[in-house]
């Protein structure tokens, strides 16, 4: 697994988001402090819990000033007029509730509420960096989802520090970026219709 995270060209390469804009690859990636990192291709799976995570907040936040988005779509956590910044996820799921934030192309900033649902690519080492990048942009709340072991990791930010707390199977998360909204995962463990 290790090798499904490997830096894109040159491991001591170091890149930009105008560099990044550049690439014309099918494949996507992620910049994590100037290395560039392939992004495995999601499981039938992972979209499928993906898909019901966006049903749930879009029906949740119609009507309301936040939205939801789903990757592929660039987030730019401390981005730079001069497209200089080095730090460029995909998360699977984000709630941005200031439009400022939203261009073209990308979320310029912090969302409030970030989902990674961890795929082939995700190594433990990724997944710290990832959970130190939204740590030290203010991200408010983050969510690791374990498709395979059934279980989300969800981080609150407290201050300066993420309080973390884990649920599985058949728990009620309340949402803490968006009162009023709970997801029950057990629609996220269901099981495919089909064999």
């Amino acid at each position: 697994m290790a090798d499904a995270a490997r830096a894109v060209r040159d491991e001591n390469e170091y890149y930009n988001y105008a560099d990044y804009r550049q690439w014309d690859t099918p494949p996507r990636y992620e910049l994590i402090d100037g290395a560039a990192y392939m992004m495995s291709s999601p499981s039938v799976e992972h979209q499928r819990m993906s898909m019901e995570l966006s049903i749930q907040f879009g029906a949740f936040l119609r009507d309301k000033p936040c939205r939801v988005f789903a990757a592929p779509l660039d987030l730019r956590l401390f981005p730079r007029e001069d497209l200089s910044d080095d730090t460029v996820l995909q998360p699977d799921l984000m709630v941005v509730c200031d439009d400022k934030k939203l261009s073209k192309n990308s979320v310029d900033g912090p969302p409030d509420l970030v989902i990674e649902i961890i795929s082939p690519s995700n190594t433990a080492g990724l997944l710290l960096q990832k959970f130190n990048q939204y740590l030290a942009a203010g991200v408010k709340e983050y969510w690791v989802i374990d498709p395979d072991e059934a279980f989300v990791h969800v981080h609150i930010l407290r201050e300066d520090r993420y309080i973390s707390a884990l649920y599985q199977k058949d728990a009620v998360i309340q949402v803490s970026a968006l009162p009023g909204l709970s997801i029950d995962l057990k629609t996220l463990w269901q099981t495919s219709a089909r064999p």
